[in-house]
């Protein structure tokens, strides 16, 4: 518990992914939910859906931060518990990682890239999944961004950050 609450992982990825990243996105909600933290994440489909869906299979609570303001503009996968219709459109990020303890980025393109840096910007842990590495020369390496190889790694390594 944080401050007398449940922990709050972000798992951020693409709205389109192959069967492989579906599989382990819904690992790593299985095990979210497992250990008894609450998922969030952007509640459209690809990962966002795979891992709401591994969350709801272990019992677990799921928020989407939606992109639209209403059902009609961005429907939620069908494993969001609670829809949060923002209006804000890729500005949501924010909002996904502002309100995660810890964020766990699988696979993902651009958005998922952007997450990562502003979790980074406002000091919220990353555990990467198959997702992007970087390094800028001259540049130090954040201790708030760690790498996995596998859901479970990634979990355990995100509740590390939350331990902390």
């Amino acid at each position: 518990m944080i401050s007398g609450r449940k922990p709050i992982i972000g798992v951020m990825g693409g709205s389109q992914c192959d069967g492989e990243i579906y599989e382990l996105a819904r690992q790593v909600g299985r095990l979210i939910a497992e250990r008894g933290a609450v998922l969030l994440c952007g509640g459209r489909g690809g990962v966002m859906e795979g891992t709401a869906k591994g969350a709801r299979e272990a019992g677990g609570l799921t928020i989407g931060i939606m992109p639209g303001g209403n059902v009609s503009e961005s429907p939620p996968n069908p494993y969001i518990d609670i829809p949060i219709f923002t209006g804000l459109g890729d500005a949501r990020n924010a909002i996904n990682v502002k309100t995660a303890d810890v964020v766990i980025a699988v696979s993902g393109g651009y958005g998922t890239l952007s997450e990562i840096a502003l979790a980074l910007k406002n000091d919220t842990p990353v555990v990467g999944l198959k997702t992007w590495g970087f390094h800028r020369e001259g540049f130090p390496k954040s201790p708030l961004f760690v790498e996995a190889d596998s859901p479970k790694g990634a979990v355990e390594r995100a509740f590390g950050f939350i331990r902390r």
